[in-house]
């Protein structure tokens, strides 16, 4: 009930900001071409709907396959280096140093060498997801409790043993953490490289419509792109619940 509860709250916030931003831009306070009204914006959701619909196909499928190949990627990278020390030290610091080049720089250079095709838009939601997935990961695995490992040693269990029985079940939670985070990265690294160079795609269709005066429609663009952010977080939190329910069970015992 107040999960229901706090939900409501945001939708009534969400449609008080809603009508100031209309009597806003309504009253004069902004221009209609450069920030255009909600009603504007849902007006181009309507009337641009199959234009909308086909760019947010490409652009859906660049963020589902990065997610997917960020999260298969992210996830060996983290139990190899957990469980190798030498790794950890050789590995670990070249995917920090990754992390400061900047995106919107690396992403034409990915255009220019690998053509607009979906490779280059891949490689950047990849890059922009992949380390997110690999610290949440090691953060779980490194937080298990280490007595429940004292006592799979007293009976003779093997690392591995360890790992699959203890290590690993523990590490789901943040595993999950890090995809439903690397979700909402993606719809960036997706729009930056669409920008970048393409010839379809939502963000490439806010890059055509800007200069164009059609804000409203690049606005709708910025919609369906963040309501695509929330389904999909939303659908890993399900997914979650599903998946781990003894991590909520103990969250909900903490909480009362």
């Amino acid at each position: 009930m107040r999960r229901l509860l706090s939900g409501w709250r945001a939708i009534l916030l969400l449609i008080v900001l809603l009508g100031i931003w209309e009597v806003y831009v309504d009253a004069g306070g902004a221009n209609s071409l450069i920030l255009p009204a909600p009603h504007a914006i849902a007006q181009s959701l309507y009337d641009d709907r199959s234009l909308l619909w086909s760019n947010f196909l490409v652009t859906a499928e660049e963020i589902l396959l990065g997610v997917a190949l960020s999260a298969i990627a992210g996830v060996t990278f983290a139990i190899a280096i957990h469980l190798s020390p030498t790794l950890r030290s050789a590995v670990y610091p070249l995917l920090v140093a990754s992390q400061t080049i900047p995106i919107p720089l690396l992403a034409p250079v990915l255009i220019a060498w690998l053509g607009f095709g979906l490779l280059p838009k891949l490689l950047v939601v990849v890059i922009v997801c992949f380390f997110v997935i690999v610290v949440t990961t090691l953060g779980a695995l490194a937080a298990v409790d280490p007595e429940l490992i004292k006592l799979m040693r007293t009976f003779d269990a093997s690392r591995m043993r360890i790992f699959r029985q203890v290590e690993l079940p523990a590490s789901l939670p943040g595993l999950f953490t890090g995809i439903k985070i690397a979700v909402v990265f993606a719809v960036i690294g997706a729009v930056l490289a669409e920008q970048a160079g393409a010839n379809a795609g939502l963000g490439y269709l806010v890059t055509i419509s800007i200069p164009q005066l059609l804000t409203a429609r690049a606005w709708a663009a910025i919609v369906i792109l963040s309501l695509f952010a929330i389904a999909l977080f939303a659908l890993l939190t399900l997914a979650e619940r599903l998946a781990l329910p003894w991590a909520y069970e103990t969250t909900g015992d903490q909480s009362r």
